[in-house]
């Protein structure tokens, strides 16, 4: 009996919630009351609220759209905390250039499923030619191990590997794979991954002014014509849509660009987390991007 009373009193109580607002409106606006007019006034109400669910529903999908356009279209890393990691956890420094490149994978994984269209990474400056042998050679030979690796994974999910810097010093049996990993993929567009491999921007900046210096001395160009899209041309980043890192992250807490892109990087966002290399994780990647969608970028203007 007691369920009963309570069934109808919220019964009653929902339609007072109805009836009275109605009778409010029918008066305001001298409308007859009457069931077909209440059908109506329901029908209105029921319409309205559909309408504002769709303008949520648009603005939440406009808000997504927005992020995703304001996603760097290049990211550019500066691989850096390997040996510092290692130390901290009582390890040889060749096994944190091991977990280094393990993340090396990862992290261009996480870049290219979050929209991501080119990720830089530099991976060895010319001036680490100057560390001890045993891991200079070291390094050279996880290059190769992933190279080799990794090789079957950039064919099925299409990414482009273009290697960039001076080849002169490099091995036969790496300049090999290099030569393999960029023919089998040359014609992939949507994710490329462009390792620097003795890299240096000033070296960067030398070689293209002597390619330009060689064509105008040939007849090739004229000298007046030589200006930035032309200069730009010659970088070895011209092998990049996006040449110019829209964001560069150095991992580990050093604050500087170290001799990499230093004409590409005129108008990067420069980020620099003091989380070391191997830890910088999906977390880490995630919040790198939500810094850089509050930066305004203004390339010299007011905004």
């Amino acid at each position: 009996m007691e369920e009963m009373v309570y069934i109808v009193s919220v019964v009653f109580t929902c339609l007072a919630l109805l009836i009275i607002p109605v009778i409010f409106v029918t008066r305001r606006l001298s409308v007859h009351l009457s069931f077909k007019n209440i059908l109506r006034f329901i029908k209105l109400a029921a319409s309205q609220f559909d309408e504002e669910e769709e303008k949520h529903e648009k603005s939440g999908r406009m808000g997504e759209e927005e992020k995703r356009r304001r996603l760097p279209k290049h990211v550019a890393i500066i691989l850096d905390g390997n040996r510092r990691w290692a130390e901290k956890r009582g390890l040889g420094t060749s096994e944190g250039h091991q977990a280094g490149a393990r993340r090396l994978i990862e992290n261009a994984k996480d870049c290219f499923a979050m929209g991501v269209n080119t990720v830089s990474l530099f991976a060895f400056s010319t001036e680490n030619w100057a560390r001890p042998e045993d891991e200079v050679n070291g390094l050279m030979a996880l290059f190769e191990k992933h190279l080799r690796s990794e090789m079957a994974f950039f064919r099925s999910d299409k990414i482009k590997i273009s290697v960039i810097g001076n080849r002169t010093k490099i091995s036969q049996s790496l300049l090999g794979l290099i030569t393999e990993a960029e023919e089998a993929t040359k014609s992939y567009e949507e994710k490329h991954l462009i390792i620097a491999i003795d890299y240096s921007g000033r070296f960067d900046i030398l070689q293209a002014c002597k390619s330009l210096a060689e064509k105008a001395k040939n007849g090739l160009i004229q000298v007046e014509d030589i200006d930035e899209d032309v200069m730009e041309k010659e970088l070895m980043t011209n092998c990049s849509e996006f040449p110019n890192p829209d964001l560069l992250i150095r991992t580990s807490g050093e604050q500087r660009i170290s001799n990499f892109f230093l004409w590409q990087s005129a108008y990067t966002e420069l980020y620099f987390p003091s989380v070391l290399w191997p830890d910088f994780g999906e977390a880490e990647y995630l919040e790198a991007l939500t810094w850089y969608q509050q930066r305004q970028r203004r390339f010299g203007l007011r905004v």
